[in-house]
């Protein structure tokens, strides 16, 4: 992504920037100061459409976890086994999303998300089989692996339709657009399947979740006039040696960002346990639910402003600067004597956590090539929910040996940790050419046979 300064024709470090054709810009064309407003930017034929559909089909990814302990715990009264089964989904979602993501950039969105989606139901519904029938347990994991490895990734590819449609000017205002809806997802996710695993019947959360995503993705899929043309990959001279059997990734700046949003995972995922341990002790469990709700809204707010200002600050900066305002702020949980005080702090404190995932979006978009940019946004996604599931199972031994303090604290270090990562591969989120120089596995690239 780039942030325009005075007008189209000129991306930071002046540079020129790309319309979505991947063409240069005209120096005549009209300024447009600050990208653009959010009511303009959804004003775009198709765009309305496109996003609102995507936000349907993404309620899942705040629902499903939750809705499968809920599940599994009501069933047999194990939340250590829900736990599991949870992280074994998230990690079969994490594994896949990259793999299916750019076989999306290949093929085209509907190609992919039809069958994805149905194979995404019939596991679903395999896995609640299972758990009404108390299979054994690795039942359970195979089936709650299969459901979450085979979710759709809806995130990154309606990324790739704004990055598509509008111009650079404009693309800032739009993932802040995507960001604040992500938020406000997981604002009311968690409470609508708590409410319906708990009011109606144990299997009603992930029911929802599951029709939701069907929905919301069959809508996304059917609407071609916005999908990204899909880009088959160049044949490539065969290759001699260990070069031609090593994997390149979409953009250098994942050597960065994937283990800094996997430290963010692990962060966000400490704290939610954290903050339910930290009400209970002080005798209003269900308030934790309303302190995290405040926490993604102030992400929200905090995104809504982002997006609608205009920055001259380099994007890595701006990056680096939100994500160490975002720590300071959880650095300071472990200390807060109270609830309603945790309240006002995680409020503030939460601020800066759209505008993060925001900027570190736009890395990769800036520098991910168009026929891989699904691919590449999507391997953010998947560190985080690696991030989660490692976070919670190390966070929750934490926390029932020293409480929620310490469990603060762990959140604490994990964003410390993608401070250090970020500020030691700051040059590497400087590079701005698309496709420029993509590391092989010979300069810290991945290799094909690793992961």
């Amino acid at each position: 992504m780039t942030q325009v300064r005075a007008g189209r024709g000129e991306s930071q470090g002046g540079q020129p920037s790309r319309d979505p054709q991947g063409e240069q810009p005209s120096q005549g064309e009209g300024v447009m100061a600050g990208g653009s407003s959010y009511l303009d930017l959804l004003q775009t034929p198709g765009a309305l459409r496109f996003s609102a559909a995507a936000f349907v089909g993404r309620m899942p990814m705040s629902m499903f976890g939750l809705g499968i302990v809920l599940f599994i715990s009501a069933g047999t009264g194990r939340y250590g086994l829900a736990g599991v089964v949870a992280a074994a989904g998230a990690v079969g979602y994490a594994i896949c999303a990259p793999l299916v993501a750019a076989l999306t950039d290949r093929l085209g969105q509907r190609r992919v998300l039809r069958p994805q989606t149905a194979v995404f139901a019939g596991s679903t519904v395999a896995f609640l089989t299972c758990v009404q029938l108390h299979a054994p347990v690795w039942a359970l994991l195979a089936s709650g692996t299969a459901a979450g490895a085979s979710m759709p990734s809806l995130g990154s590819m309606v990324r790739a339709r704004w990055s598509a449609l509008v111009t650079s000017s404009q693309l800032e205002t739009a993932f802040a657009l995507e960001s604040v809806a992500d938020e406000i997802i997981f604002v009311l996710g968690p409470a609508l399947v708590t409410v319906l695993a708990t009011g109606l019947f144990p299997a009603a959360g992930v029911t929802a979740a599951v029709l939701l995503c069907v929905t919301g993705t069959l809508l996304l899929a059917a609407q071609r006039g916005t999908e990204p043309a899909p880009r088959p990959r160049e044949r490539r001279p065969p290759g001699r040696g260990l070069r031609a059997r090593r994997l390149r990734l979409p953009a250098p700046g994942l050597i960065t960002l994937a283990p800094l949003f996997l430290f963010l995972g692990a962060m966000f995922a400490a704290i939610d346990l954290s903050t339910v341990d930290f009400a209970q002790q002080h005798g209003h469990k269900p308030l934790a639910g309303i302190v995290l709700g405040t926490y993604a809204l102030g992400s929200a707010i905090g995104g809504l402003w982002y997006g609608s200002r205009s920055w001259r600050v380099p994007l890595e900066r701006r990056f680096a600067g939100t994500l160490c305002l975002t720590v300071a702020g959880v650095a300071t949980f472990w200390a807060i004597p109270s609830l309603a005080l945790l309240a006002v702090v995680i409020f503030f404190a939460g601020t800066g956590i759209a505008p993060t995932l925001m900027a570190g979006f736009g890395l990769i978009e800036r520098q991910a090539p168009a026929g891989r940019r699904t691919e590449a946004m999507a391997w953010l996604s998947s560190t985080v929910s690696v991030g989660v599931a490692a976070g919670s199972a190390v966070a929750g031994k934490i926390i029932d040996f020293g409480g929620a303090s310490r469990g603060y604290l762990f959140a604490a270090g994990c964003g410390v940790a993608a401070c250090a990562v970020c500020l030691t591969g700051l040059q590497r989120l400087r590079v701005t050419a698309p496709a420029a120089a993509v590391p092989s596995a010979d300069s810290g690239g991945v290799r094909a046979t690793g992961r």
